[in-house]
């Protein structure tokens, strides 16, 4: 049944799928080069474009590609903060996808609380705007669904609730790489600056942590696991806890950079040398890490790339229904602030 609703009736209207396959391009491209309101391109590609779609005879439908045709041409992205080097990451990619495509990019930020983020985006739909970005989603919260109810589009972005469009690094694989890197250095007692459990993205690390220490066949301590926010204090706090333990992690896997470098300053005033003592893993590969004093290990996250899928599929949607969710894959960066396990 599934396949029969994928099949063009014979007479049914040609679709921009249709002109990008006949093209050979992508259906953004497509698109993109027949959008009126936008500056037209005389490339070799855009020619064929037209040459296609005017041998098909496609007609662009106003009410099948409102965000296409939106009247504002802007996208509300909605983030946790600013001074979260990722999200202003991830905005900054955002915004230079849009530029690419004629669309604007506002920002509204909500210190990642439920009750600011329905605030944020009500005030970006009064904007009207043609749709969300939002990376502020959390495990168990209807919120995007009552946006799908409602009709609103928008995608997810870094996080999922496993329902909607979105666009996500894999982080499962990331929190397995970083684990995997500390276990090949001989490290058994590996701890781990957990993040918080709504956000999709740091339970998948901590899945990847689970899988690779699983298959090295070290039982995790759950006194090895600290819960923490996305935050430098609290990665600060976590290391504190870990340290005081006895015996104390020879490694730690933070899962993202600001926690890490809270627990590197901590780890360090503690009188504890990284790596000597303990060797340590972030996450996100902020520009700042390489450049520490003990330029940091990190997973590089391609937010470009994962900035660059979220607006497709707001704008042109999924393929099909496999194409919901785009997955990006990460990169382990080792630096100077993992080594070899000391000796026991």
């Amino acid at each position: 049944m599934a396949e029969e609703q994928q099949i063009r009736p014979r007479h049914a209207p040609v679709t921009l799928r249709d002109v990008a396959a006949a093209a050979g391009v992508s259906k953004s491209t497509v698109s993109r080069i027949l959008d009126e309101r936008l500056p037209r391109s005389d490339s070799g590609t855009a020619e064929r474009v037209r040459r296609v779609a005017a041998e098909l005879g496609y007609v662009r439908d106003p009410s099948a590609a409102s965000l296409r045709r939106g009247t504002t041409m802007s996208i509300g992205v909605v983030v946790p903060r600013l001074t979260d080097t990722v999200m202003a990451m991830l905005y900054e990619s955002l915004a230079h996808a849009c530029r690419r495509s004629g669309h604007f990019a506002i920002v509204a930020t909500t210190d990642d609380q439920p009750d600011a983020d329905r605030t944020a985006v009500e005030a970006l739909l009064q904007r009207r705007v043609d749709g969300l970005v939002l990376s502020t989603a959390r495990l168990g919260d209807d919120f995007p669904g009552r946006l799908a109810a409602r009709g609103v589009p928008y995608v997810l972005a870094l996080r999922t609730d496993g329902h909607s469009l979105a666009s996500v690094g894999d982080d499962r694989l990331g929190g397995y790489l970083a684990t995997r890197h500390l276990l090949d250095l001989g490290h058994r007692r590996i701890g781990l600056i957990a993040g918080p459990g709504y956000a999709s993205s740091a339970r998948g690390r901590v899945e990847g942590y689970r899988q690779a220490m699983a298959e090295a066949g070290v039982d995790v301590d759950p006194a090895w696991v600290a819960e923490s926010t996305f935050g430098i204090e609290s990665g600060g706090d976590a290391a504190r806890s870990l340290m005081g333990l006895d015996p104390r992690p020879t490694a730690v896997f933070a899962v993202n950079d600001n926690t890490a470098i809270g627990a590197l300053s901590v780890v360090e005033n503690l009188g504890l040398s990284v790596p000597k003592d303990v060797s340590l893993v972030g996450y996100n590969d902020i520009p700042i890490v390489g450049r520490l004093p003990t330029p940091l290990t990190s997973v590089r996250v391609p937010f470009d790339q994962i900035a660059g899928a979220a607006l497709e599929l707001l704008v042109s949607g999924p393929t099909d229904e496999h194409d919901r969710v785009r997955v990006a894959q990460p990169t382990l960066i080792p630096r100077r602030s993992t080594a070899s396990a000391p000796p026991l």
